[in-house]
């Protein structure tokens, strides 16, 4: 009779440190949600549908830790080409556009990004796409053109949103699986040098002026502190403000109006004011170790389809994490990046958790220790 192969406990560490950062974002975006909500005459509003955001993703990372990654490499064209089509939906009548940009899918009884949809298929289909040309990453023809054309496609569908923010977090990410996967670094340097002449043409392009405006706002957002320098004026007042310690939970004056959405894109402010300097670094270490933890799984996978899906999930969440922070303390031009796992968005939450879930399901087929 066949021993039976007992499966292996996932890395717990990654677990709590993943879970611990919901429930402060749960706590946070009924914190910092709570003006908002009380003009829409229900202060629970963003706080339930968190909650049930939350839940959904839960059960998304219990399935995909349960779940054998392998079938991923498997159906790898057939999910990417469901997410693209997600983002074909966006032109349709589904479409839904609100404060001038088309992001949304309407289906009546929900809404959705399909970005992060598209974000994940394309690690996936990456992933596997090098996984099957090992041999051959190094090659111009088999190798670098192919992929630069998976990857132009991804954040083309991206960018066709007017979401530049994201198209550059989507095409860092699948670049450093690229390079993970063994590309020339003459390719890459050329790769690079292209890419830094399309985001120069896409932050100079007259017909989206108001890129142009926030990275001169950048450079002295005080200079037109009631203008375009503003998120970043009281991004800043709100983490100054915080000190050491916080004003303390739901204290915070910043969220009354000052921040335009500081349950979502401003977050991090708002934990900098109600929760100090102490409170911040908590939520970074927390990531911090997630980061850690992917890593090392990454490292120590033996399947190069696992160690490059490992490599695109920790990659998406450490570009969105580096992006938001460094928005918040005006270290870069102000955009729109959630922070992952804690930011109020029903898609991206679903979608981040899921993508734990995956890393979770393969740190149960490396050596990496529970702690």
């Amino acid at each position: 009779m066949a021993k039976k192969v007992r499966m292996k406990a996932c890395d717990f560490t990654l677990l709590l440190a993943t879970l611990l950062l919901v429930f402060i974002g749960i706590i946070m975006v009924f914190s910092s949600s709570w003006p908002e909500a009380i003009r829409m005459n229900d202060g629970y509003y963003f706080l339930k549908r968190q909650i049930v955001s939350a839940g959904l993703g839960f059960f998304a990372m219990l399935f995909f830790m349960n779940f054998n990654y392998k079938i991923l490499h498997r159906f790898s064209k057939i999910i990417y080409a469901i997410s693209l089509f997600t983002g074909l939906l966006i032109f349709t009548p589904l479409g839904l556009e609100l404060k001038g940009a088309r992001r949304w899918i309407n289906l009546g009884f929900m809404t959705f990004m399909p970005s992060d949809i598209i974000k994940l298929g394309s690690i996936i289909f990456l992933a596997a796409f090098f996984s099957k040309r090992k041999d051959e990453v190094k090659s111009l023809t088999r190798g670098t053109i192919p992929a630069m054309l998976i990857i132009g496609l991804s954040c083309g569908m991206i960018y066709a949103q007017r979401s530049l923010s994201v198209t550059v977090t989507l095409a860092v990410t699948l670049m450093a699986m690229f390079f993970v996967a063994g590309m020339r670094l003459s390719h890459l340097t050329a790769m690079i040098t292209v890419a830094l002449g399309g985001l120069y043409y896409a932050i100079t392009d007259e017909k989206h002026a108001y890129r142009m405006r926030r990275f001169t706002a950048f450079l002295d957002p005080f200079a037109d502190k009631t203008d375009s320098g503003w998120q970043a004026v009281q991004s800043l007042y709100a983490l100054g403000s915080g000190g050491l310690f916080g004003l303390g939970l739901g204290k915070s004056r910043q969220k009354f109006f000052y921040i335009p959405e500081p349950y979502n894109d401003f977050i991090f402010a708002i934990i900098g004011e109600e929760l100090g300097f102490l409170g911040a670094l908590t939520v970074i270490l927390l990531f911090l170790v997630i980061i850690w933890r992917g890593i090392r799984i990454a490292i120590n996978m033996e399947d190069l389809f696992g160690c490059l899906l490992a490599t695109g999930i920790v990659a998406l969440i450490s570009v969105q994490t580096l992006i938001h922070i460094a928005v918040v303390t005006s270290s870069m031009p102000t955009t729109g990046i959630p922070l992952p796992l804690v930011s109020y968005g029903g898609t991206s939450l679903v979608i981040n958790m899921a993508s734990i879930g995956i890393l979770l399901n393969l740190s149960r087929h490396v050596r990496t220790g529970r702690s």
